[in-house]
């Protein structure tokens, strides 16, 4: 993928967050922890398009439907 140079100004706070996920390890430099938050909102946009068009041509998930979802997707206790 072909990349490009930008500037961006961030409140001292949000740097330091970034700079700290960098130095623990958890991103290889500010701008792949800067892409990786990127590609993370468009998949959850891209989730968000999914999830509308079924609730447009099914209808929205009703009561049990949902709590059925809870039960199978809570962490299991052991």
């Amino acid at each position: 993928m072909t990349r490009s140079k930008i500037a961006i100004s961030l409140p001292r706070d949000q740097l330091a967050r970034v700079q700290e996920e960098v130095r623990a390890g958890r991103a290889g430099s500010v701008s792949g922890y800067i892409s990786g938050v990127l590609a993370e909102q468009q998949k959850r946009e891209s989730l968000r398009t999914v999830l509308r068009d079924l609730i447009e041509q099914h209808g929205a998930p009703k009561a049990e439907d949902l709590e059925w979802a809870e039960r199978a997707l809570a962490p299991r206790r052991g």
